[in-house]
């Protein structure tokens, strides 16, 4: 268990209020995570290793697998933080029915612009970051030109830039999309320097995917180019920004698509299959060199990988590559597989989770709970005796209900501890016995549904 004299840092009130209030609604923190990260340390280990392959100009990609509020999401924005102290870019993207991998009518695209919206840097690690990316690469060639003996009122001083620039670019001109991607860049960099706002604004617009004809994207930037970002080929610009972020001084771009198990939820056979194909060719790309500086971090449940009829493993190419050896056997753990499934954490581990968020909640609006160490274990006895509980409990769930009795107790000073909890033991008690029964009756429908021949799974 946690050790009670343990002391928390001061976090930054903005942090510390964003984070209480994200973990009191369940969801996942986007910033402050590291001040509640307890209990994966080795898969944190795992995936920092794929960061330094990353630095090292390789490609990687990791699946997430875990039950709903196992922590899947929250690992992801940890990491995230991590990236971007370590000078990394980062994009992440939640999939839905209108954002996939591989879709018509603009739903693989979507997830494109979704990346790009939530593209961050260090500097800008809210997202937004693309122009300020972009201006702090023109910033440093500046400078490395006036290193060079040129001063910025020197004639030759454009000239050189330039050169620089083309220099550069030029190293990603032989990928796929790569001329041009180049030469909307340098359009942006001509741009920037001429004070062009108008034609900056149509470069970003092409750089993150927003024009949807060739025709209105000549018409904005004032030259042609043979290609548009688009539902097929988003993800070839994936790999060029992989490639430019090193090329411009940054270590790789770590990439986090989480909800993938929507893509399970799709109901036509050869549309599920094709994302599945988006899939195998990222897996393929990262792991055979061909997308350098890359990182791909997926999230989803044990349905989304390992049901046969619907996930992953429908798939044959994906389950070939990423189902358990005959050797991994249960109570061995192996993290430098593609998949990384979350155990459950322990109960120590649990306990010092609530404790960590007690000592926060005390920070945060200056006072104690009023809760003691061994209420904080009856606490946590209940939840563990709950139905399943052993092996099913996520700390989502249990935070939620942890930080509502320290609300409650907080507002209702007349409330005791046992007045809170003791109470709404009894609801619940009498609340799991009709959820059992519901979740049967659940059960046995989605059985029967699976058992049924459906006209998307017949082969003609």
């Amino acid at each position: 268990m946690e050790n009670k004299n343990f002391e928390i840092p001061k976090v930054p009130k903005r942090i510390l209020t964003s984070l209480l209030s994200s973990v009191s609604a369940g969801v996942v923190p986007r910033a402050g995570a590291p001040y509640i990260a307890i209990g994966r340390k080795d898969e944190i280990a795992a995936l920092l290793s794929d960061l330094e392959e990353v630095n090292e100009g390789g490609g990687s990609m990791r699946f997430l697998v875990g039950r709903y509020g196992s922590g899947k999401s929250f690992l992801m924005q940890l990491i995230r933080g991590y990236a971007l102290e370590r000078d990394f870019l980062t994009a992440d993207a939640d999939l839905s029915p209108e954002r996939r991998l591989y879709g018509t009518g603009g739903s693989g695209v979507a997830t494109y612009r979704e990346l790009m919206k939530n593209l961050a840097s260090k500097a800008s690690p809210d997202g937004g970051a693309l122009p300020k990316i972009i201006a702090r690469w023109i910033s440093g060639l500046q400078g490395e030109v006036i290193d060079g003996g040129i001063s910025m009122d020197d004639p030759r001083f454009t000239d050189a830039l330039s050169r620089r620039v083309m220099d550069t670019l030029r190293e990603v001109e032989f990928l796929v999309g790569g001329f041009d991607f180049a030469r909307v860049i340098t359009a942006y960099y001509r741009a920037y320097i001429d004070g062009n706002d108008d034609c900056r604004s149509a470069c970003l617009r092409w750089l993150r995917g927003e024009y949807s004809t060739k025709t209105e994207a000549r018409h904005d930037l004032g030259f042609s180019v043979s290609v548009i970002i688009d539902d097929d080929n988003w993800y070839d610009f994936l790999k060029l920004w992989a490639s430019l972020s090193r090329l411009i001084g940054y270590r790789g771009l770590v990439v986090f698509i989480d909800e993938c198990v929507n893509l399970y939820k799709i109901s036509h056979r050869v549309s599920r299959e094709n994302n599945y194909e988006k899939i195998l060719s990222m897996f393929n790309d990262t792991l055979q060199g061909r997308a350098p500086g890359l990182a791909l971090i997926l999230g989803g449940t044990p349905q989304f990988l390992e049901d046969t009829r619907r996930g992953l493993f429908s798939y044959e190419a994906l389950r070939s590559r990423l189902c358990d050896s005959r050797f991994a056997l249960d109570g061995f753990k192996n993290l430098i597989g593609p998949v990384i499934r979350l155990r459950r954490l322990s109960d120590d581990e649990l306990f010092a989770l609530i404790s960590r968020i007690t000592k926060l909640y005390a920070q945060n609006y200056g006072q104690e709970p009023r809760i003691t160490e061994e209420q904080m274990v009856h606490f946590l006895q209940i939840c563990l005796d709950r139905a399943g509980a052993d092996s099913l409990i996520t700390p989502r769930e249990m935070l939620r209900d942890y930080m509502t009795v320290l609300n409650i107790l907080m507002q209702n000073p007349e409330a005791s501890f046992e007045d809170v909890v003791g109470s709404a033991v009894t609801l619940k008690t009498e609340a799991e016995a009709e959820e059992e029964e519901t979740e049967h009756v659940e059960k046995e429908e989605t059985n029967t549904q699976h058992n049924a021949f459906s006209i998307e799974d017949i082969e003609f």
